[in-house]
């Protein structure tokens, strides 16, 4: 009995060397299959005529394991413009397919933290994916140049690293980084034509974020196809007027009973500060009802809800969210979510859902 014992534990020894063995074989092919279709992923040259856009980041400051913050892809004829770039939207970029280096120019809604402490990285995987021999261009109201100044010199180190490293024909200094490229409105206009090139027209117009000032929304016009972003607001009757029957309509929400649970729950274990900063954010944000009845006013065809606020880290949490949303307006409402792709057909009328995680 004894010898058997130790035969058969010998024999185990060895089905556990084998099986090692072999997973290490298994994995070096999954991952060599893996690499291969990763590479070969290009979503942006498969998508057809017309405008795409795409959540990389639906969240907000608060921490929400299921989304990065506030950012949005608008992909046209090859190009991709971002709206707002929170902080792992980059990264989410790269898991889409959407490659950093077909940026086109990032666009500001305005300069709260949560909207801007992705452009660093963006930057640099713009530069380093794109064999760019030009910076990025950064769309925003007056005040973006110190934000741009202030990360080319962060970052400034690290261009000459990587030159060092991969040398200048790879990496070309006068790529890196990126150009602030500011606007004002005009005296007495809430809109402006911030970007027209090759029949796309983006348009700026002004919003409600007091007490951040400058503070605006954009409107992209392809081909018949058009989606309104309305940027951080209150309910505002220019957002509706800018949308003006356009195809999508992605908005900002904040619910502002459940931040109000918040609020209490703080208020009972003495957290004071944060108490005061949930009493104060409903007072510049829209809710999700005030959403869908600007997107009712504005005759939308569909309103895509984002820049979540609170964080939903369950997918059961989602109809307590949206209470009301359905009486308010009758168009398709979707409760934005990291990934998801919303494609528009050249001059048709059609709305197709995607998912790009």
């Amino acid at each position: 009995m004894k010898k058997l014992g130790i035969g058969l534990l010998v024999l185990a020894m060895l089905g556990i060397a084998a099986g090692l063995l072999f997973q290490e074989q298994i994995g070096k092919r999954l991952f060599a299959a893996a690499v291969e279709t990763a590479v070969a992923r290009d979503v942006i040259g498969d998508m057809p005529d017309g405008v795409h856009v795409a959540l990389c980041g639906s969240g907000s400051p608060l921490p929400d394991p299921t989304r990065a913050g506030p950012c949005s892809a608008v992909i046209i004829d090859g190009k991709m413009f971002i709206v707002d770039i929170g902080g792992g939207a980059v990264r989410n970029l790269g898991l889409m397919g959407l490659n950093p280096g077909a940026t086109e120019a990032l666009l500001l809604t305005h300069f709260h933290s949560d909207h801007i402490d992705g452009m660093g990285e963006l930057m640099l995987q713009r530069w380093a994916g794109g064999g760019r021999d030009a910076p990025l261009p950064v769309i925003a109201p007056e005040g973006v140049e110190v934000i741009v100044d202030g990360l080319n010199a962060a970052y400034a180190a690290d261009v000459q690293y990587r030159i060092a490293h991969h040398g200048a024909a790879t990496m070309s200094l006068t790529g890196a980084g990126g150009e602030a490229q500011p606007f004002s409105m005009p005296e007495g206009r809430q809109e402006m034509v911030v970007y027209e090139k090759d029949g796309i027209k983006i348009t700026a117009f002004s919003v409600d974020h007091k007490p951040i000032a400058p503070a605006v929304g954009y409107r992209f016009d392809y081909k018949g196809r058009s989606v309104v972003f309305s940027g951080d607001t209150v309910k505002l009757p220019i957002v509706a007027k800018i949308c003006n029957g356009c195809d999508l309509l992605v908005h900002e929400v904040l619910n502002a009973e459940m931040v109000g649970t918040l609020e209490t729950a703080l208020e009972k274990v003495g957290r004071k500060r944060l108490v005061k900063i949930m009493a104060d954010i409903p007072d510049y944000h829209t809710t999700p009802v005030e959403a869908a009845q600007t997107a009712s006013a504005a005759e939308a065809k569909m309103l895509v809800l984002s820049h979540i606020v609170p964080a939903l880290p369950l997918d059961y949490l989602d109809a307590y969210f949206m209470q009301g949303v359905n009486s308010a307006y009758d168009g398709p409402t979707v409760l934005g979510k990291d990934g998801m792709l919303f494609s528009l057909p050249a001059n048709k009328d059609s709305i197709e859902q995607g998912d790009l995680l």
